[in-house]
């Protein structure tokens, strides 16, 4: 699943950060509903966070939703540039 719908707030200047997270697993028996996801990710709007640590964030709800251990779930943030910097974090 690949959503550019995802923004943060920079917890040291308050400014937003926007985010495509892909979030890639292999289901065993339950899997992840479009929607849900777009809720869910919306919740980080009002959020301060950097990326490496909503990274693990994402991928530990995932992990646990889908019952499958935080190996089993991929999640990577390519942060849009702001500043002229790219970051991209992958658990």
């Amino acid at each position: 699943m690949t959503s550019d719908e995802l923004t943060a707030v920079c917890p040291i200047t308050g400014q937003p950060d926007m985010y495509t997270v892909t979030i890639d697993y292999a289901a065993k028996g339950l899997c992840l509903e479009s929607k849900s996801v777009k809720l869910y990710l919306a919740r980080f709007r009002n959020e301060g966070a950097f990326c490496e640590a909503l990274a693990v964030q994402i991928r530990d709800d995932a992990a646990r939703v889908l019952e499958l251990i935080p190996s089993d779930v991929t999640v990577t943030l390519r942060q849009k540039p702001r500043g002229g910097i790219t970051i991209v974090a992958s658990t």
